[in-house]
């Protein structure tokens, strides 16, 4: 029985907490449908900029090797790239002094890309309808 009223009164305590967090106000419908309607509408541009040739850049990690999302960005506004995710950034042993991004294996949907500068390279994933001579011509239009 003490066990029960513990529980109880802990989460009473908590109601209490959330409760002044949101200073008793009851969300409306209004609001909701209102955000999920915006949430529609910012889905929607994004599909239509991946149809008229904008991709977008995913923004996951807050590390990135210099340079490179602004290179990804410039890459993203092609047609017919969707989306372009940069991942694992790792340590090598050889060295490249100017910054490289090109092509490594194709995946579901497009192509696994490695970006090097110096001692580090970093896993770039581009989905697209591009083939992968398509897309080499792109990088190197960026590149250059």
């Amino acid at each position: 029985m003490g066990l029960s009223v513990l529980i109880n009164s802990v989460l009473r305590r908590y109601a209490d907490l959330v409760g002044k967090k949101r200073s008793g106000k009851k969300r409306n419908s209004s609001s909701k449908k209102g955000r999920q309607s915006e949430r529609r509408s910012q889905s929607s541009k994004q599909a239509a900029a991946a149809r008229s040739g904008g991709g977008r850049v995913v923004i996951t990690h807050s590390t990135y090797l210099p340079g490179l999302i602004a290179v990804l960005e410039k890459l993203a506004k092609f047609p017919k790239i969707q989306t372009i995710t940069p991942a694992v950034i790792s340590r090598v042993r050889s060295n490249a002094p100017k910054f490289r991004l090109r092509v490594s294996v194709p995946i579901t949907g497009g192509y696994k890309l490695i970006a090097r500068e110096r001692k580090s390279a970093q896993e770039v994933f581009v989905i697209t309808e591009l083939s992968q001579q398509d897309l080499e011509n792109a990088i190197a239009q960026i590149l250059s």
